[in-house]
C-alpha cells in the first residue's frame, strides 16, 4: 500500500544576508508569514508597513529540510502540492527539477536519495521581467509584471489589494512510497439520466513493474465494479440506481455520494483514491432571443436567476487560510442568500477545502481560469506551463458538483478590443489561442459535462462588442467610475458578472489597522489602504450626488468636531455602498428572465482596505452585507420607476405561489400617512410580479416616500436624494433584551445600523439597514457582546447606533 508521509517540521528559511542568517520556517507557508513570525518584518496589513516590507519580493530565499526516504519500498517520490513560483529543487547536491508555476503540482523520484533537500526560490520580479525582455512589452491594467509567469496575479497588488510578491512551499508537501503501481490520476465523469446516475473512472496509473497484472475497483453508493488496467490506464463504469438530485441551496438538498477506488494487484492493494460526487445536470443557455444572446444556468432543468459574489483570495498570503475559515467565510456568503460564488481570474485554483465546503453548501461555482486584465504572451515558456495546469485543475475539480461553469480570463478580452491594446499589440499574441483554444479544447477533452465561455465578459462573438449587454456577461463599471448608481436602470443585462460600489471596512478592523490619529477620510494612512485610482474621489462624488455634510469631511480640515465628522462619513459611505449594490440588484431581480444573474464585486477582502467588499478584511460584515441578505432572500419586494409609473415588483424565486396583499402607504417624513392601499398580487413560483402602484399614492416632493409591506417584507421608496429630504432629528429608544437591543421609534428612523464592533471587537450584529415608521420597533441580535450592566450597554448601544440625521 502506498505509505505518505507529511513533510511538515524541521523546515528553515535562509536569510539572504548571509548563509548563517536562517530563521524557522512553517510548511505550508511563505516568506512573509515566516520573516513575520520571527520578527524580521512589521506586519503588512498594519499601518503603512506594506512599504516597508517591498524588499521581499525582489530577493531569493531558500527552504531546506532533512529528508530520508529508507524504505523497502520500490519508489519514493517527494511530491510538491504547490510552489509558489520559481524555485530550483535539490536533494543531497543533485537537481531534482526546476518549476515556474505556482498552480500546479511537482513530483520527482527521489528513490535512494537522501540528505538536505533544498528548495531555492527565484525572486518572482526577476523571472517576470527576464520573461518580458525575452517575449516583449505587453499592455495591462496594472505596472506590475505578473502576466509573464504562473503566478497569482493579485499579489503583485491589485486596486484592493497590497503589493506583496512573496515565495513559499504554499500547499503541502510530502514522501509518497510505493511499489509495483500507483494511482496517478482518476477522471471522474458524473451523468444521471431518469434517475440512475452514471459514473465512469477513468484511471491512469504509473508502475515500477510492467509486467504486473492490476485492477481497478470502485465502490459508489452501494454499487461495485471492477476493470482491468490495460498498460497505464482503465476505466471503470458504473450505474447507481434511484439517485437524489444534488441541487444548488434553495432548490433542494445536496446529498454527496463517497467514491472509492482501489488500486489492486492480486488481492494486494497498492493505491486507494477516495473523494466525494454529487449527481446532478448543468447547461448553459446561450440561446439568441428578442433581446439578444441569453446567459441562463440551468441545474437539473431549472432555470435559474444566479445570486452571486465574487470571491477573491481571502488572504495575500493563500497558505493561511485554513479549512475553518474557508468555512466561515462561505457560511456567510450562504447565509446572505448567496447561490453561487465565481472564483475569480486574478487569484488561484482554491483549495480542496473551499469546493467541498460548496458542495455541502450548495453554492455553485463558477471557476474563472487565472487570468485577468492583462496581455498574456502565448508563446513559452508560458504556453506549456498554462495547459499543464489547465489539465491539472480541470481534472482535480472534476468531482465537485459545486463546479457548474469553467471561465476562460477575467476582463482580457474587453481590454483587447476596449482599453487601447490592440493598437499597442501590433499582431504580438496577448492571451486569444488560450481562451478560445487551449482552454475550450482542454475542457471539452477532459471535462464535457460543464460548459466553457469564454471570458467574461464576453458577448459570445467578435462580431460584438464583448461587454455588450444584451449578450452574454456584462461587468458594469460605468457606474462606480463615472455615474450614479441610479443609472443602472438605463439597461438590462442578460447576466450581470460584475458590478460593485466600494465602502470602508468596519470600524474595529480600521481601529486595528491604523493608529488613531489617522481615522480620517483622506489621512496618509487611510489613502494607503485604498488601493482604487481615485477612490477616494468617487466616495466623495458618490456621496455629493445623496448626502449633504461637512465639507471637511474629506480634506482632512475638519470644520467641527473631527471624531463626529469622521463617524459620519464611515457610516454615510457604507450605507452608499449598500444603497448602490441594492440599485442594481432590484432593477435586475425585476427583469427576469431577461437577467438571469448577478455577481456582486465583491464578497471578501484579502486585508484591511477599502473596497468593493461585503466582508472586508478581518472577517467583519459591512452594511452591504445584511442589505444582500434582503436583496438574495427567495422573496423581495421592490419599488421600481417604470415608463407607466411607480411599480411593486413582487419577485419570488421559491417554488411555490406567493399570492396575498401588499399594504401601500403614502407617507410623510413626519409620520403623516396621506393615503394608503390594501392591493392583491399572485406570483408564481420562480417569476416576477408587477403591481401598478396607484397613482394617487405616489409621492410627491422631497417630504413624502412611499411604503409597501408584506408578509413580514417592506420595500421603501424616496423619489428625492436624502441631501433633499428634510428628515426629522431621530428619536428612539434603545433597551437591552435577551440576545441583543430592542430600538423603539418615536419618528421616521431611516437606515437604522448598530456598528457592533464598536461596542466589542468581537461583536456581530444579525441585521442592519432597518427603516422604522413612528412606533415600530426592531430587536437587532448581537453576539460575542456582554456586559453586566443592562444601563450601561443601552448607553454603550446608543451610542453605536447610526440613522439618516437632517442636513446639518
Amino acid at each position: 500500500m502506498l505509505q505518505a508521509t507529511p513533510l511538515t517540521d524541521g523546515w528553515i528559511l535562509r536569510h539572504p544576508e548571509g548563509a548563517a542568517a536562517v530563521l524557522p520556517a512553517a510548511v505550508p507557508g511563505c516568506v512573509h508569514t515566516d520573516l513575520l513570525a520571527a520578527g524580521v518584518i512589521p506586519d503588512p496589513f498594519l499601518g503603512r508597513g506594506e512599504t516597508e516590507v517591498a524588499w521581499v519580493g525582489r530577493r531569493d530565499w531558500t527552504y531546506e529540510t532533512d529528508l530520508d526516504t529508507a524504505s523497502a519500498h520500490e519508489q519514493t517520490d517527494l511530491v510538491f502540492d504547490g510552489l509558489d513560483t520559481v524555485a530550483e529543487i535539490s536533494l543531497d547536491g543533485q537537481l531534482l527539477g526546476r518549476v515556474r508555476n505556482m498552480h500546479r503540482s511537482y513530483r520527482f523520484d527521489v528513490t535512494g536519495l537522501s540528505g538536505r533537500l533544498s528548495v531555492r526560490f527565484v525572486s518572482a520580479y526577476a523571472e517576470a521581467e527576464a520573461v518580458r525582455g525575452k517575449l516583449g512589452e505587453r499592455p495591462a491594467a496594472y505596472a506590475e509584471p505578473y502576466q509573464y509567469l504562473r503566478k497569482m496575479a493579485c499579489s503583485f497588488g491589485w486596486d484592493w489589494g497590497p503589493t506583496l510578491v512573496t515565495a513559499g512551499i504554499w500547499r503541502p508537501v510530502r514522501m509518497e512510497q510505493w511499489s509495483t503501481a500507483r494511482i496517478a490520476r482518476v477522471r471522474p465523469l458524473v451523468s444521471v439520466e431518469q434517475g440512475t446516475g452514471h459514473v465512469e473512472l477513468a484511471v491512469d496509473v504509473e508502475r515500477t513493474r510492467v509486467e504486473a497484472p492490476l485492477t481497478v475497483e470502485a465502490t459508489v453508493g452501494g454499487v461495485r465494479a471492477r476493470a482491468e488496467v490495460d498498460g497505464a490506464s482503465g476505466v471503470v463504469r458504473l450505474d447507481v440506481p434511484d439517485v437524489r438530485l444534488w441541487w444548488p441551496r434553495g432548490y433542494g438538498e445536496q446529498p454527496l455520494y463517497d467514491v472509492e477506488l482501489v488500486l489492486l494487484h492480486g488481492e494486494d492493494t497498492l493505491d486507494l483514491w477516495r473523494r466525494r460526487i454529487g449527481f446532478r445536470t448543468v447547461e448553459l443557455d446561450r440561446r439568441a432571443d428578442a433581446h439578444g444572446t441569453g446567459f441562463t444556468l440551468v441545474v437539473n432543468g431549472e432555470r435559474l436567476f444566479a445570486r452571486g459574489v465574487n470571491w477573491i483570495p481571502d488572504d495575500v498570503f493563500p497558505s493561511r487560510v485554513t479549512r475553518e475559515r474557508y468555512r466561515e467565510r462561505l457560511r456567510q456568503a450562504a447565509d446572505a442568500g448567496v447561490d453561487l460564488v465565481r472564483v475569480w481570474g486574478g487569484g488561484i485554483y482554491e483549495s480542496e477545502d473551499f469546493y467541498d465546503a460548496c458542495d455541502e453548501m450548495g453554492l455553485l461555482v463558477w471557476q474563472d481560469f487565472p487570468f485577468a486584465c492583462a496581455a498574456y504572451p502565448e508563446e513559452q515558456p508560458l504556453r506549456g506551463e498554462v495547459e499543464a495546469e489547465a489539465r491539472e485543475n480541470v481534472v482535480r475539480l472534476m468531482p465537485h458538483p459545486s463546479l457548474v461553469l469553467w471561465n476562460g480570463n477575467n476582463e482580457n478580452l474587453w481590454g483587447f478590443r476596449d482599453w487601447g491594446w490592440e493598437p499597442r499589440l501590433a499582431g504580438d499574441s496577448w492571451g486569444e489561442g488560450y481562451y478560445l483554444g487551449v482552454l475550450p479544447r482542454v475542457v471539452a477533452e477532459l471535462d464535457p459535462t460543464r460548459p466553457y465561455t469564454a471570458g467574461s465578459p464576453w458577448s459570445g462573438s467578435w462580431e460584438r462588442h464583448p461587454n455588450d449587454p444584451a449578450h452574454g456577461t456584462h461587468h458594469s463599471w460605468e457606474v462606480w467610475n463615472r455615474e450614479d448608481y441610479a443609472e443602472y436602470r438605463a439597461n438590462v443585462p442578460r447576466f450581470v458578472a460584475e458590478f460593485g460600489w466600494q465602502a470602508p471596512p468596519a470600524y474595529a478592523t480600521l481601529r486595528r489597522a491604523l493608529p488613531g490619529e489617522e481615522l480620517a477620510a483622506d489621512s496618509p494612512g487611510m489613502l494607503h489602504h485604498q488601493k482604487a485610482e481615485d477612490g477616494n474621489g468617487k466616495l466623495r462624488r458618490g456621496l455629493e450626488r445623496h448626502f449633504a455634510f461637512p465639507q471637511g469631511n474629506f480634506q482632512g480640515n475638519f470644520e467641527g468636531d473631527p471624531k463626529s465628522d469622521f463617524d459620519r462619513w464611515h457610516y454615510l459611505t457604507q450605507v452608499n455602498q449598500a444603497r448602490a449594490v441594492a440599485a442594481g440588484i432590484e432593477h435586475w431581480r425585476s427583469h427576469w428572465p431577461v437577467c438571469a444573474g448577478t455577481v456582486v464585486w465583491q464578497l471578501n477582502d484579502c486585508w484591511p482596505v477599502t473596497s468593493w467588499a461585503a466582508i472586508d478584511g478581518d472577517g467583519r460584515e459591512k452594511p452591504l452585507y445584511h442589505e444582500l441578505r434582503r436583496l438574495y432572500a427567495d422573496r423581495l419586494l421592490t419599488l421600481q420607476v417604470r415608463e407607466r409609473g411607480l411599480m411593486l415588483a413582487v419577485v419570488n424565486q421559491a417554488a411555490g405561489e406567493w399570492a396575498g396583499a401588499v399594504l401601500l402607504r403614502r407617507m410623510s417624513v413626519e409620520g403623516v400617512v396621506a393615503g394608503e392601499a390594501s392591493v392583491g398580487f399572485g406570483a408564481e413560483g420562480r417569476a416576477v410580479a408587477l403591481v401598478a402602484v396607484p397613482k394617487e399614492l405616489e409621492p410627491v416632493g422631497p417630504k413624502e416616500f412611499l411604503v409597501a409591506d408584506a408578509d413580514g417584507l417592506r420595500a421603501v421608496h424616496f423619489p428625492a436624494p436624502d441631501r433633499e429630504v428634510p428628515y426629522p432629528r431621530p428619536e428612539f429608544e434603545v433597551a437591552i433584551v435577551p440576545g441583543g437591543i430592542k430600538v423603539t421609534a418615536r419618528t421616521l428612523v431611516r437606515d437604522l445600523l448598530l456598528q457592533a464592533d464598536r461596542l466589542h471587537p468581537d461583536a456581530r450584529a444579525d441585521r442592519g439597514l432597518v427603516t422604522l415608521l413612528p412606533g415600530e420597533e426592531v430587536t437587532i441580535g448581537v453576539h460575542g457582546w456582554e456586559t453586566p450592566d443592562a444601563n450601561a450597554n443601552a448607553n454603550a448601544a446608543r451610542s453605536a447606533l447610526y440613522c439618516m440625521e437632517p442636513a446639518r
